[in-house]
């Protein structure tokens, strides 16, 4: 998925805004989430948001997005945004962060989705991480009940 960084886009110094690289991340995870599970899906978290470089007015943001892990309603997608500036063609990382969803059924209830099956080395390291934080991602939700 591309985007142009057009002035609406950005802030005082021209940086892109975080809440517009989350929105796009959003847009780019939820369509891999929703090609994988063939089924409507919602953001349920998301987790290790990191903005490394800013991306600026003018600049083109590459969004790739992959299914890393799935449950059994919901998935782990990875988003990876780098950008490049056209003038000089220059392509650098500007963020990253994993976003988890859950497929929904008719009735809007969760519904189960197909695995991932992990071939490649980096797809089955891919895996192996976000089975990793899935685990601390459900011991994070039990916590947060306990307080209750």
């Amino acid at each position: 998925m591309h985007e142009l960084v057009l002035p609406n886009d950005t802030n005082l110094l021209g940086n892109v805004l975080g809440g517009r690289v989350m929105h796009l991340m959003d847009i780019c995870a939820a369509m891999s989430a929703y090609k994988h599970a063939r089924r409507p899906v919602v953001t349920a978290s998301v987790d290790h948001l990191d903005f490394l470089a800013p991306a600026k007015k003018g600049d083109i943001l590459i969004l790739k997005s992959s299914v890393n892990f799935t449950h059994q309603t919901s998935m782990e997608v990875g988003v990876r945004i780098e950008a490049e500036t056209p003038l000089t063609g220059k392509v650098y990382h500007t963020a990253t962060a994993y976003l988890t969803f859950v497929a929904l059924n008719d009735n809007n209830k969760p519904t189960r989705i197909p695995l991932v099956n992990p071939e490649t080395d980096k797809e089955k390291y891919r895996f192996k991480e976000a089975q990793r934080r899935h685990k601390e991602r459900i011991n994070r939700l039990k916590e947060l009940k306990n307080k209750k």
